[in-house]
């Protein structure tokens, strides 16, 4: 093993973070295929919570469900400034 190999970091954020990514990249492009504007679906059901703002087509709704509100907006504030 070679002494100056940088050492692996784990972190759960970020891996957190990155499957929050994929799900709402797949919400969105369920949303867009059924013909809906997936921005304003997915601040409709960031807002109030109500499932109803995300098609159950390609199960989009089912795994929006899956990721806690708060971690959601999280995540998303944290790629923004990240990214900006």
């Amino acid at each position: 093993m070679n002494v100056s190999e940088p050492t692996a970091v784990f972190s759960i954020r970020d891996q957190k973070d990155q499957e929050i990514k994929q799900v709402i990249l797949l919400v969105y492009s369920a949303l867009e295929e059924k013909g809906y504007n997936p921005i304003n679906q997915l601040v409709g059901y960031i807002l109030s919570e109500d499932p109803t703002y995300i098609t159950t087509y390609k199960n989009a709704r089912a795994l929006i469900r899956r990721i806690d509100r708060d971690d959601l907006l999280q995540a998303l504030v944290r790629d923004y400034v990240k990214n900006a």
